[in-house]
């Protein structure tokens, strides 16, 4: 696209703010609307408040017409993250109205979409690129009134009457107050606080929220606190059903500022506001900002400017992408604090893919068979204990299916529970259990006891909503009690049913695995075939936790060869070690220095950085490849957080290395 060209719009969801984009547009040099794409392309209106656009029917003829280059989304909050990702996908430009995504992780995907396409995304907040912002900015950084202290900031109306069906009182449709304008004094706070200290935007360190919860279940009305770096102190509401006087109030150590409907800037259609200074003393200090554009004009241009310029996302002021997903964390905990998740978020109603599909397995990441398993388990193995809500893990437990895993590390104590049941979830609301390989834990110490085993294996499978797992391990191992006990529950499960493939240890020593063999082959009961222990290119120094036990040196290397035990191992990707967190002259993470940093592993780490410039790769894809071409079998659990990581480890596939690569890799030897 020539720096001459303007950039051809579509609107995705002709509804009321569509028409204020529309108008925007019109008015903007850069940029203009070429189509809309409407479910009921036959209203009468269309013509009318949004001249001259083709009227499409539906919003996939919209995304498939090669005559659009972006895409302005304007539907409910729940269709945005599906449509931005297929407008991505199908390599269109998206400006996206507020909020992203219902929640960070949505968000994070649909910016993930625009990231493989290399195609902009932006959110629509149409104060932050008005010039008013600017000024704003301009007179907190310069210190007008001093240190920034505190903010205060609110966004809020009372609709007339109660409306279930109504946007803005449905739940079905993310209403209330939060997400449709609680987003704005969270935005300003982060954007004032940021100002104040020379930054684009600042992340508080600490939000608790509160809000009422009316008949449908949405938030009516809501407040919050927001504790930023350096003290300062951000107090934030919004409402739907409650009329505030929406006055910014940003407060400093030589007085105030106070700013009426900031949100509006000079008005839709342009005119003159007042940044109203008042100093310690009562002294009023009006500045006028006068400004003939068209509100919804800015933001228009912005992003027709930003598209026409290659540009991915918005320059500050506008919402970047981090800045983006910080304002959602912020909204993701006012919601949790104030207990607010909608039904759609739940597992009875999201039965689908974030956009919009039924789960299917894909074939990116292969299957093996592993001795003791009766169907095949995908070559990685993920661990999802960050997750706290089953909307946010099942965008990349859905991602990970999609790619062809099917193994699930899970156990009794991740997430106090939580992870298990988000797992048995998501399992049953896709259908999915047959297909899938569930790793369980339990008898994590203290509580490190044979009789352990069955309790928590009862809770686990009720969480995870199935009758059994297909691999379980003793979390630790208490070298007080006999093996036999352990091997003795354990066998007991199997022949319950509850476990149905490989069982063992997870931290367990070779000599206590070979008794708990021994004695399994004495009393005729279950072999343990496999382990859960540390391994990776870089050897552990230290135990990450107490009782973890390493095991990637020349002795258990050859006890593993030997005995063909299959490992599950963790972390093998040596959590940090091979990324750019770590080096020679990196000091500050304790965690890293004192269990990987030795002359030996970072020799290791220098030459998987050598062969990854080589291969095209990064040093951390060449350490999981080493652990997929060890002479044993071995599954290397991964723990990403977002749909990025996920597809950054998944490169590790495209890596063949040969046994004297493996040699190098671990000895320096060729």
């Amino acid at each position: 696209m020539s720096q001459q060209q303007k950039v051809r719009w579509g609107i995705l969801g002709p509804g009321v703010i569509a028409r204020a984009f529309a108008g925007g547009l019109a008015r903007a040099q850069s940029g203009e609307l070429v189509a809309l794409g409407a479910r009921n392309p036959d209203k009468p209106d269309y013509a009318e408040n949004f001249p001259g656009a083709r009227v499409l029917n539906g919003y996939d003829a919209l995304l498939a017409d090669p005559a659009v280059d972006a895409v302005y989304i304007a539907t409910p909050h729940p269709q945005h993250a599906q449509w931005a990702i297929k407008a991505a996908e199908a390599g269109k430009h998206v400006l996206c109205e507020k909020p992203m995504g219902l929640t960070a992780f949505e968000a994070d995907a649909m910016f993930h979409a625009a990231r493989k396409a290399k195609t902009f995304m932006g959110e629509a907040f149409m104060y932050r690129v008005h010039p008013m912002t600017q000024k704003l900015i301009d007179l907190i950084a310069a210190g007008e009134i001093g240190e920034v202290r505190a903010i205060k900031s609110s966004f809020g109306f009372a609709m007339p009457d109660f409306d279930p069906d109504h946007r803005l009182y449905a739940n079905n449709l993310a209403g209330g107050g939060i997400l449709d304008v609680g987003c704005y004094p969270v935005s300003m706070a982060r954007l004032i606080a940021g100002a104040a200290n020379r930054k684009p935007f600042l992340e508080p360190e600490s939000v608790c929220g509160a809000a009422h919860l009316g008949q449908s279940g949405v938030d009516e009305w809501a407040a919050a606190i927001l504790k930023f770096p350096g003290g300062i102190l951000a107090e934030v509401s919004c409402s739907v059903s409650l009329a505030q006087d929406n006055v910014l109030r940003i407060l400093g150590t030589k007085g105030r500022i106070e700013i009426r409907d900031f949100w509006f800037a000079t008005g839709h259609e342009g005119g003159t506001a007042i940044i109203d200074i008042i100093r310690p003393d009562g002294k009023h200090e009006p500045i006028e900002v006068s400004e003939p554009g068209w509100l919804y004009a800015f933001e228009a241009e912005a992003a027709s400017l930003a598209i026409l310029a290659g540009s991915t996302e918005f320059d500050a002021p506008g919402m970047s992408w981090n800045d983006t997903l910080g304002n959602l964390r912020v909204l993701d905990k006012w919601r949790q604090t104030a207990g607010l998740e909608y039904e759609i978020e739940k597992p009875a109603l999201r039965t689908k893919t974030l956009k919009g599909e039924t789960l299917a397995s894909g074939n990116q990441i292969g299957r093996v068979a592993i001795p003791g398993l009766d169907k095949p388990i995908s070559k990685l193995a993920l661990g999802f204990e960050d997750f706290r809500s089953f909307s946010s893990a099942a965008i990349l437990l859905d991602a990970f299916y999609e790619k062809g895993g099917n193994a699930f590390d899970t156990a009794f104590i991740y997430g106090d529970g939580i992870t298990e049941t988000l797992f048995g979830d998501w399992q049953t609301s896709r259908g999915v259990r047959d297909d899938v390989v569930v790793i369980g834990k339990g008898a994590h110490s203290p509580l490190t006891y044979p009789d352990v085993i069955a309790k928590q294996l009862d809770i686990s499978l009720e969480k995870l909503k199935t009758d059994h797992v297909d691999v379980y391990f003793m979390h630790r191992d208490n070298t007080d009690i006999p093996v036999g006990e352990f091997v003795d529950a354990m066998d007991a499960e199997v022949r319950r049913g509850r476990i149905r493939g490989p069982f063992g240890g997870s931290n367990w020593t070779r000599a206590r695995f070979d008794e708990a063999v021994a004695y399994a082959n004495r009393t005729g009961k279950t072999t343990p075939s496999a382990l859960s222990n540390n391994f990776s290119l870089a050897q552990m120094q230290k135990p990450l936790w107490p009782g973890c036990v390493a095991s990637s040196d020349d002795e258990w290397r050859a006890w593993l060869s030997d005995r063909q035990v299959t490992n599950f191992a963790w972390p093998s990707q040596g959590r940090g070690f091979f990324t750019d967190r770590a080096g020679r002259d990196k000091t500050g993470n304790a965690e890293l220095v004192e269990t990987w940093y030795t002359d030996a592993n970072f020799a290791r780490r220098d030459r998987a950085i050598e062969l990854a410039q080589k291969l095209g790769k990064k040093p951390i894809h060449i350490a999981l490849a080493y652990c997929l071409y060890q002479p044993f079998p071995m599954i290397p659990l991964i723990g990403p957080r977002t749909l990025a990581e996920l597809d950054d480890s998944l490169q590790a596939l495209d890596i063949t290395l040969t046994p004297d690569d493996i040699v190098w890799l671990r000895d320096g030897r060729r």
